[in-house]
């Protein structure tokens, strides 16, 4: 699948989250568990925004959410969690990342 990042949400990466393209690549390739689905009112897409939980190749650990569309994974945001409710939701789902 391809991953497209529209260049306002690059923007927004950098600017806001301080995070790079690369990092957001990483973190699909070194995922260790699956995708979970946005289920919060103010957040539902169509189609779905899913999520996950992974580390960079530096051990950055970033909550990345995106929309598949055809066959084309729509990056959303990605940024470092802030507190740890994102992180209990996920490894509560799938168990905790490899350190």
């Amino acid at each position: 699948m391809e991953l497209i990042i529209a260049p306002s949400v690059l923007n927004k990466l950098i600017t806001k989250h301080d995070v790079r393209e690369t990092e957001v690549e990483e973190c699909f390739f070194n995922r260790e568990h699956g995708f979970l689905t946005d289920t919060r009112e103010e957040h539902k897409t169509d189609p779905p925004t899913k999520w996950f939980i992974a580390k960079t190749d530096l051990g950055r650990t970033l909550k990345v959410c995106f929309m598949v569309i055809e066959e084309r994974i729509i990056i959303k945001t990605a940024f470092e969690p802030k507190d740890k409710k994102p992180e209990e939701i996920y490894f509560r789902a799938f168990g905790e990342l490899k350190r």
